[in-house]
């Protein structure tokens, strides 16, 4: 049943994104070939993605991010041994709801603050955003992220606060590995409007990373209870 569940939704929402997608210019089809729909969609969508982030930039971060997230803790759940469509639907939404709510609109704000701190053109300027980067706002970010995710599960403030403990040092240099190669073209080629996409990209990895280690700590803790209560 809750396979069929998994099934259906995952179906149904590729449905309506490739629908989304394609069906751009279903206003001007007329007389279209099936070619010049595929060959226009990709450079029309990118022009409705930037009027979007024109009129209403937060909430298409938010949705960007909410989508990512989604994903990111799907391939997490895959990458740990669970079939494709057998995956835990509360888990998913618990760190979609993670990157719509926070990390498309902090990201958004943190860019611009980014911007503000380092006003200057020298050519020192993009290592040193790469270097605030991943130690203030990396230590800032993966604290909120565990923290929410912690009280989405209902864990105590004692429970969250020992997974930050445990989970802070390790995922900060884990970071290290991945982020700043990518911010080298972050901050040094992607215009600002456009660096929550560009950075989205790469976090489905990164998600990926924070998830599993995130879950893993969560059930050694669900474990090390039981064995606790039980030995009492």
């Amino acid at each position: 049943m809750s396979r069929g569940i998994n099934t259906a939704i995952v179906l149904a929402a590729g449905t309506v994104a490739v629908t989304k997608l394609l069906s751009i210019d279903h206003d001007y089809w007329h007389g279209w070939t099936l070619y010049e729909i595929l060959r226009y969609a990709p450079e029309h969508n990118w022009v409705a993605y930037e009027q979007i982030l024109k009129t209403n930039p937060v909430l298409a971060k938010m949705a960007i991010s909410g989508v990512v997230y989604s994903l990111g803790d799907w391939i997490a759940q895959c990458y740990e041994g669970k079939p494709l469509f057998e995956f835990d639907r509360t888990r998913v939404l618990r760190s979609g709801l993670v990157g719509f709510t926070l990390h498309g609109s902090l990201s958004h704000y943190y860019y611009q603050f980014c911007e503000a701190l380092f006003p200057f053109q020298d050519w020192w300027v993009v290592p040193a955003k790469v270097a605030f980067d991943q130690t203030v706002w990396s230590a800032i970010w993966n604290t909120l992220y565990y923290t929410v995710l912690g009280l989405l599960r209902f864990q105590s403030p004692a429970k969250v606060f020992g997974e930050i403990k445990t989970t802070f040092w390790p995922m900060i240099t884990a970071g290290w590995k991945l982020w700043p190669l990518a911010h080298l073209v972050t901050y040094g080629v992607i215009p600002v409007d456009q660096r929550l996409l560009w950075v989205d990209c790469i976090e489905l990895i990164w998600v990926t990373i924070l998830s599993t280690y995130s879950n893993e700590k969560a059930e050694a803790q669900t474990i090390e209870e039981t064995n606790s209560s039980t030995e009492d």
